[in-house]
Parts: structure tokens; C-alpha cells; sequence
């Protein structure tokens, strides 16, 4: 069963057409920034609707 909710760095990496590690280094940064909100995060995964908003919505 695919999970929809979160997205995996190589996820991130395809979408954005960057490395892997540079998708980590990116879910780290947007998970640190989840934290700071107060949500709670997963190591190595990131909230498919946050990581659209913060990477698309500012370009619209």
C-alpha cells in the first residue's frame, strides 16, 4: 500500500530533479521548520502537502 501523506527522498529528489542527498538535506530543513510549528515529523520522510505548498505555491 502506497503512502500518500508522506514523500520519501527519493520522491523529493525525482520531483525536483536533485540528488538524493540533497533531497535529505531539504527534508531535514522543511522538517526542522514542521518542528518549529509544532507538528510532529518522521526522519526521512516529509508532508507531501507541505513540501507542495513551500516548493509551489510561493512560485504562483
Amino acid at each position: 500500500m502506497e503512502n500518500n501523506l508522506f514523500m520519501r527522498a527519493d520522491e523529493v529528489a525525482k520531483e525536483l530533479g536533485v540528488s538524493k542527498a540533497y533531497a535529505y538535506k531539504l527534508i531535514k530543513k522543511l522538517n526542522g521548520e514542521l518542528k518549529a510549528k509544532g507538528y510532529l515529523t518522521i526522519n526521512g520522510r516529509l508532508n507531501r502537502e507541505y513540501f507542495f505548498e513551500k516548493v509551489y505555491k510561493k512560485i504562483m
